[in-house]
């Protein structure tokens, strides 16, 4: 390692360090032992711009190991990607560009948030997904204008995780090439060597999934580490794993101790770890001036690889134009206006399921959105997230828009956010709405780091029938509309079901779609009303009703039944439809009045699901169908019967209300 190169390695540990000690919290571990990787990425292997950290063919890196982010902020600040010495000094602080994660979107040059150890592999699976099938899209002889590289991070832990084992396997199958994998390996994690729970080898175990592996007996080698890459980057057909072993804390009289997995080092012993990678400053956060000039220096050859991009570009916007302009409008990831008065694409007829309504809608949309991108866990048949047309994704096939996922669903769902952070692609992903417990917390990574994926969720409640309480969703609505920045929406028509996916599209955040098995009718009064979350689907006849019926999805039909029922009764009910709680809260409060005015406080709300959240559109006054506990293995109609969905219980509801 040249004398620059080992100065600027030393810096990363020492700037995390001193970062760590100051905040008096943080993981300076695994960093002191990547830093040679991540600084030889950064400075020799990876292409990319610092000037302009959204160039579109740049290289991505994904920090899996997220609780090392402080090595990646001394890195982006030796790179020269914003991220000052007084960001360091607050990291970990309120307001601070350095959070104790990476958050995308936070930190300039932080591709993806990381955090939940292992997501950040099937993160860097979706961005890899997504430039094997952006490549096959645009690229022409002679022009390879998506010609990048996915590299991931990752520690003990992460390979612990089953969610990289998922999406390991998928890459494999996938032939995601261009994917590369680095696996810390310390043999340390928080409660001690990983002896105590972790025996496995890791490159067997992914040499039986089909990857290309390698190793590394030194984690200092940064010659070794640059050599790997090279041999990865000619491996064909295969995504490769670069195993490194390291010692944690390496330089520290801390080295090789759980003890420096995360917490600060203590005074002392940062001393003494100056003393002994010989550093040069005295002072916390002081860097030499002959690596400062010297990383400008590498800053400006980077900048080098995109003006020959741009060059590249020029050309084939002069020879491929059409192709260009199809390039422009995926990169915007813009929504035309004209698909919301686009009235084929609301013209439906009869009565359907929604999840028939969702393939239709897909297939309208599709047309007019050529870059969605998506598929399923193994259940396009039963829950019609298949485009017809479009060509399957594969090795094989990257030019096809139809991914199959497989039977791994917080894989699958973490990859979309992965496609979605790569940008160009807007991406779908579908299982039944039960199965969302599996992914639940990518979907919230979604929420999260505000990217805009779409979950088609079929098979919404106990009208799942006979599959029986395993596959009947009821707390699921609940715990997705608990969730910041996540629209849950459940339609009750074909029409509110073409609402979900406009909502969807505009959103920048996830939107969940329960839909159902059911057959469902089709109302006149349905439709673009209900973006705005809540609207008003069969009012009272007097402009003040006795009682409002508020209801989501199939339940819609039974308020609007019990409100024929109750005319016989000479009582007045006005049907709210409340597709999506979230978007209606987000309305001005004279709307909300108009739809809920408070002067009625007779409320029933009816969902095939649990009460949890039902209560404050309803009050203290109201009530509430719901059910609160598991469902039964029967046919579906059998089941809403014995569980009190029917007419009879919303009357009886209106009338304990009313006396």
């Amino acid at each position: 390692m040249q004398k620059l190169d080992q100065l600027a390695v030393n810096a990363i540990r020492i700037l995390t360090i001193d970062a760590v000690q100051k905040a008096k919290s943080g993981h300076p571990g695994l960093a002191m032992g990547s830093a040679p990787t991540v600084y030889a990425l950064y400075s020799k292997a990876m292409r990319h711009n610092p000037l302009n950290p959204n160039w579109a063919d740049r290289d991505r890196f994904v920090l899996s190991a997220g609780h090392a982010s402080m090595m990646l902020y001394s890195t982006l600040h030796l790179l020269g990607y914003g991220t000052t010495i007084e960001d360091l000094k607050n990291f970990r602080q309120w307001g601070s560009k350095t959070p104790g994660h990476p958050e995308s979107g936070h930190t300039v040059g932080v591709e993806a948030t990381g955090g939940p150890l292992g997501m950040g592999v099937a993160t860097a699976v979706g961005m890899a997904m997504a430039e094997k099938h952006l490549a096959a899209k645009f690229n022409r002889d002679g022009f390879n204008v998506v010609d990048h590289y996915t590299y991931c991070l990752a520690g003990d832990g992460c390979m612990m995780e089953g969610i990289a084992s998922e999406a390991s396997s998928m890459a494999a199958t996938m032939g995601l090439d261009k994917l590369i994998l680095f696996y810390d390996s310390n043999a340390i994690t928080i409660e001690g060597s990983t002896d105590l729970a972790f025996h496995e080898n890791v490159g067997k175990r992914y040499e039986a999934y089909g990857w290309h592996v390698q190793e590394i007996a030194d984690g200092n080698d940064m010659d070794a580490i640059l050599q790997a890459i090279e041999a990865a980057k000619a491996t064909k057909g295969k995504p490769s794993l670069i195993i490194i072993t390291t010692q944690i804390a390496y330089g520290s009289p801390l080295a090789g101790m759980a003890k420096a997995h995360g917490e600060p080092l203590g005074d002392d012993n940062i001393k003494a770890t100056r003393a002994n990678l010989n550093w040069p400053c005295d002072e916390a956060f002081e860097l030499p001036k002959e690596l400062k000039d010297n990383m400008a220096g590498v800053v400006k050859g980077l900048a080098k690889q995109e003006a020959a991009w741009n060059e590249l570009f020029i050309d084939y916007r002069a020879q491929h134009p059409s192709l260009a302009e199809e390039w422009d409008a995926y990169m915007r990831g813009e929504v035309s206006a004209s698909l919301f008065e686009d009235k084929a694409l609301w013209d439906f007829s009869g009565k359907m399921a929604t999840r028939v309504s969702s393939e239709e809608v897909l297939k309208r949309l599709s047309k007019a959105i050529p870059n969605l991108f998506g598929g399923s866990a193994d259940l396009a048949p039963s829950n019609k997230s298949y485009i017809k047309g479009r060509g399957d994704f594969s090795a094989q096939t990257p030019e096809g828009a139809n991914v199959h996922f497989g039977v791994r669903e917080f894989a699958m769902a973490a990859a979309c956010n992965g496609i979605a952070l790569h940008g160009g692609l807007i991406p779908y992903c579908a299982t039944f709405f039960v199965f969302s417990d599996y992914l639940k917390n990518a979907l919230r990574m979604n929420a999260l780091t505000e990217q805009r994926v779409i979950y088609i969720l079929t098979h919404d409640s106990i009208g799942v029938g006979e599959d029986g309480p395993t596959h009947q969703p009821i707390e699921q609505l609940a715990a997705i509309r608990a969730m910041p920045n996540a629209l849950m929406f459940r339609p009750a028509d074909s029409k509110e079901t073409v609402a979900a996916y406009l909502a969807a599209l505009c959103h920048e955040g996830p939107t969940a779609i329960a839909l159902t098995r059911q057959n469902l009718p089709l109302y006149d009064e349905s439709g673009p009303k209900a973006l705005r979350g809540g609207y008003i689907i069969s009012d009272s006849e007097n402009a003040e009703p006795d009682v409002i019926l508020i209801a989501s999805g199939s339940e819609v039909e039974l308020a609007i039944n019990a409100q024929e029922e109750l005319i016989t009764k000479d009582i007045d009910a006005r049907v709210v439809s409340m597709p999506c709680m979230e978007l209606f809260d987000m309305q001005d409060d004279s709307y909300i009045e108009s739809v809920l005015p408070s002067s009625v406080r007779a409320r029933v709300a009816i969902e095939a699901g649990s009460s949890f959240g039902w209560h404050k559109y309803v009050g203290l006054d109201g009530d509430v169908l719901a059910i609160d506990h598991f469902g039964a293995s029967a046919p579906a109609d059998i089941l809403f019967e014995k569980f009190g969905f029917t007419v009879e219980r919303v009357v009886e509801k209106v009338l304990s209300l009313l006396v």
